[in-house]
């Protein structure tokens, strides 16, 4: 790396440029253009409404938000049409998600019926019916119904209740996985025409499935979320390339307790644990070789024996991380810069907003 931290900004530390970030939500935005398939990135990547304006300005139709809380701050930012995929259960936060969607365009999600009841009772007298998509899972293994027949049932008690009004399908599957998405959806949709009377929204999603979406497909949205900085597990994926990732992390080497041991001041606190089927804890950008083979809590351990050039006491490295939605949600404020230039520092917008 060709470039030196600015004065005042101390490691560890995420540095994202903004050049990269920018190309990236050009291509996917485009990618999706071209399939006739509306753009609804998800936020927990980046947490930062200036990046969600971004990706709206570029043409996404709305924003993802994994939790009421994150969504809280992407409509305080102007920020209209909000999918939040996560089952939202118990009266605080059915009040909660009640008050805000008086402020914006909300939709959300459900896999049960317990959640739909508590739904229903907060919207209940609602002016506007709150849109529920079902939740499917097309082998994924997390949330979600397990076939059709279930989500057509699901999405007739939706239709059913007061204050709410069945919105479609939603599934995260697997990479690379449309074909199960497609025979999923392609079977539960007239079902659910049949149960509900409609079944406007198809939503998937997965940065690692974004680039081979295929042509012709069911699907009328989706939602990625780690292309907007990606990241090792990515590149080791085949579904961006280095040049690609917009996220760094920059780090000092504090220790070289031997010759084939650096010690970095980025542990647990600073970088993700993990390791998505990869060894080591992130790529060292400058010198590929090193493996971050721990984390403790303050502290990133280094194998240097495979490196021919290793870097010196007080140096400063820049890792890529393994997972970077993790590493966003660690800081209270992110670097941005365009190719090591005019570095700023701004506030992650929605850290630790996780409930």
């Amino acid at each position: 790396m060709s470039f030196r931290l600015a004065d005042g900004v101390e490691t560890p530390v995420p540095l994202i440029d903004e050049a990269i970030v920018e190309r990236n939500i050009a291509r996917a935005q485009a990618l999706f253009d071209a399939r006739g398939v509306a753009l609804r990135p998800h936020i927990k990547t980046h947490k930062l409404t200036r990046f969600a304006r971004m990706q709206i300005a570029a043409g996404a139709k709305g924003v993802t938000c994994q939790k009421t809380s994150e969504a809280e701050v992407f409509v305080a930012a102007g920020c209209d049409d909000i999918l939040i995929t996560f089952d939202i259960l118990g009266p605080a936060k059915t009040a909660r998600l009640r008050r805000l969607a008086d402020k914006a365009r909300l939709a959300v999600v459900a896999d049960n019926e317990v959640v739909v009841a508590g739904l229903s009772a907060a919207f209940a007298d609602a002016a506007r019916p709150l849109r529920v998509l079902v939740e499917c899972d097309v082998g994924g293994a997390r949330c979600g119904v397990q076939s059709p027949q279930e989500a057509a049932r699901l999405a007739g008690v939706i239709a059913r209740s007061a204050g709410l009004a069945f919105g479609g399908l939603m599934t995260y599957p697997p990479a690379k996985s449309h074909d199960k998405v497609e025979a999923f959806m392609r079977a539960a949709k007239p079902l659910c025409v049949a149960s509900a009377g409609s079944c406007e929204t198809i939503s998937s999603g997965g940065t690692p499935s974004m680039l081979t979406f295929p042509e012709g497909s069911v699907v009328t949205e989706y939602r990625p979320g780690t292309y907007i900085y990606n990241d090792r597990s990515l590149i080791a994926r085949g579904a961006c390339a280095l040049e690609d990732c917009a996220m760094m992390v920059a780090a000092s080497v504090v220790s070289r307790p031997t010759p084939d041991r650096a010690i970095l001041d980025a542990g647990s606190k600073a970088l993700t644990s993990d390791l998505l089927g990869m060894t080591g804890y992130g790529l060292l950008r400058d010198y590929p070789e090193a493996v971050i083979t721990g984390l403790s809590e303050e502290h990133g351990h280094v194998d240097l024996s495979a490196c021919a050039r290793k870097p010196e006491i007080g140096e400063v490295v820049f890792v890529v991380p393994n997972h970077t939605c993790v590493v966003t949600n660690m800081f209270d404020e992110i670097v941005l810069h365009r190719g090591g230039a005019e570095m700023r520092k701004v506030r992650v917008d929605a850290r630790g907003k996780v409930f």
